[in-house]
């Protein structure tokens, strides 16, 4: 018996919700697979234009065919217009159907496309929608361009005017109050060129007339305020305006005015610089201690110079001298500068080797614990074979080791593979970087800054006056920085015990990255293994 997936398709959700398409096309699938003694496996229903095959059920079947591999399943449809109204995208999916065996027809215009000949007739059959589709296309276009040479306005009424609708069905619009009315004032206030569209803008939106600073300017460039419409260029005939059918809100002169006033207008004033952005490198990168936003910097002018300052944009009043954030965040680059590198370096090492191996046990546990399920499942087979359990009692132990080998699979999943990756050299080209960061950061330009700042403290920087809280750096800063203290805080004689690497840092990863100004720094540093 042959197998066949329906697809049952209409163009809009009117006709889906109201219309008697899907049902038709359903009980003429059904009633020929009846007669031709064919075992329907699913139904797939699409209320999606045939344009493309970028439809959501269609995304679905195919998915459906990967999970559901066969030898050969027909796919049933009325029309080949229900398959595709574009013949190029149709031929490129009836190959792909064919490659997983998947045999695609129409049974009120049947084709048995292993025979040359009909795929002339499968052209027509593509082709005729896809014609069809394209003039219905043309005629609205030239329609609507049509109403616009008789000063009829399409689409929806712009700001000011509403839509209305004669009793003959005709649409036409009208001007709408008080929006009329605050717009004949915006366009008599600015052709007067005593006010600039900013702050016009504010006693347009004070007045209730909700309008963006984009539409705004769009506003005063429509010429359907002084009673024209646009026809665009086509082809050969070049744009132009013509008289519309509705009442203009302004008159011709005052539209021309402002036009003279916008395009005089001085546009792109260059800025003079008042500070160099060099000056405020950590410019988006310090917490703001009062609020949730991160610090700009700026200069402000005092009595002979400029100053330079960060601090927040909002109300909280959190500002600070640019040079004194920058001299402590260069001293702060000092202490990851590592102290007993080679100590450090064999902990690390020694932390890596230990999870690799841990990584290792981990996925060889859940690998066999998977086969175990699998063997049960095969033993269970034997047995139903064997009749010693009943079917009904091998598809239960079956699904229940599905279930066991989806969540173990899951779990493996989420553990990457040992890295087979030799991070000794790694290691110390990062100790090289590090023990001279300090440098390369006064050597570096604005970017360069910026790539070491993103690098050690991906989580921003917190800054408090004269207190310096411990930073969220990446995984080796950190290291290299608890280090540090640990040997300050032996110095002082202060009791602290060993500090041992935590196996679960390395979800942070290895990195510097891209820290280079010269080819001596150049070195681009990037290792990065995740435990889940």
């Amino acid at each position: 018996m042959k197998t066949a997936d329906l697809y049952l398709r209409v163009s809009t959700d009117e006709q889906a919700e109201k219309g008697y398409s899907l049902r038709s096309q359903k009980e003429s699938l059904e009633k020929y697979c009846s007669l031709n003694d064919i075992r329907i496996r699913e139904v797939f229903v699409e209320d999606y234009s045939a344009k493309t095959f970028k439809r959501p059920m269609w995304q679905s079947y195919l998915v459906y065919l990967k999970r559901n591999k066969s030898k050969s399943v027909l796919l049933l449809f009325t029309k080949w217009d229900r398959f595709s109204r574009n013949a190029s995208d149709a031929y490129q999916m009836i190959s792909k159907l064919k490659k997983q065996n998947i045999d695609p027809q129409a049974i009120e215009q049947p084709l048995d496309l292993s025979v040359p000949e009909n795929k002339m007739m499968l052209a027509i059959y593509l082709t005729a929608p896809e014609v069809e589709n394209d003039r219905r296309g043309l005629n609205t276009k030239v329609g609507i361009r049509q109403a616009k040479k008789e000063g009829r306005y399409t689409g929806k009424a712009p700001l000011g005017y509403v839509n209305r609708s004669y009793s003959d069905g005709r649409k036409y619009i009208t001007t709408k109050e008080p929006d009329a009315s605050v717009i004949k004032w915006v366009f008599e206030e600015y052709s007067t060129g005593n006010h600039s569209g900013e702050h016009l803008l504010k006693i347009v939106n004070e007045k209730g007339l909700k309008c963006s600073k984009n539409n705004f300017y769009h506003l005063l460039r429509n010429p359907i305020y002084m009673g024209k419409i646009i026809v665009p260029k086509f082809h050969d005939e070049p744009e132009r305006l013509v008289d519309g059918l509705h009442k203009g809100i302004i008159s011709e002169e005052i539209f021309t005015s402002v036009q003279s006033i916008l395009n005089t207008k001085k546009k792109d004033v260059p800025k003079v610089t008042i500070c160099n952005p060099d000056d405020l490198p950590l410019r988006g990168f310090i917490n703001c201690p009062k609020c949730t936003r991160t610090l700009t910097g700026s200069a402000s002018k005092g009595k002979s110079r400029y100053y330079l300052f960060y601090h927040c944009k909002s109300s909280c009043g959190v500002r600070y001298r640019a040079e004194e954030i920058n001299d402590w965040f260069k001293d702060l680059l000092t202490s990851y500068i590592p102290r007993n590198a080679d100590e450090l370096k064999t902990e690390i090492l020694d932390a890596f080797h230990s999870k690799t191996v841990i990584l290792k046990k981990s996925r060889n546990e859940f690998i066999s614990k998977i086969e175990d399920f699998n063997q049960k499942i095969e033993v269970a087979r034997e047995m139903m074979l064997d009749d010693e359990i009943a079917p009904a009692e091998y598809r239960k132990i079956k699904e229940l080791a599905n279930n066991e080998i989806k969540l173990l699979e899951s779990d493996l999943f989420r553990i990457e593979e040992t890295p087979k990756i030799n991070i000794k050299p790694i290691v110390e080209k990062a100790f090289k970087l590090f023990s001279e960061i300090d440098k390369l950061y006064e050597k570096s330009n604005l970017e360069q800054k910026k790539l070491i700042i993103q690098s050690i403290f991906p989580q921003k920087i917190d800054y408090k006056s004269e207190i310096g809280r411990t930073q969220k750096s990446n995984f080796l800063a950190s290291t290299i920085y608890l280090k540090n203290s640990e040997l300050r805080a032996k110095k002082k004689g202060q009791n602290h015990s060993k500090m041992s690497l935590s196996h679960t840092g390395w979800l942070m990863g290895l990195e510097p990255t891209t820290l280079g100004t010269t080819n001596q720094y150049s070195n681009q540093l990037s290792y990065s293994h995740r435990i889940f």
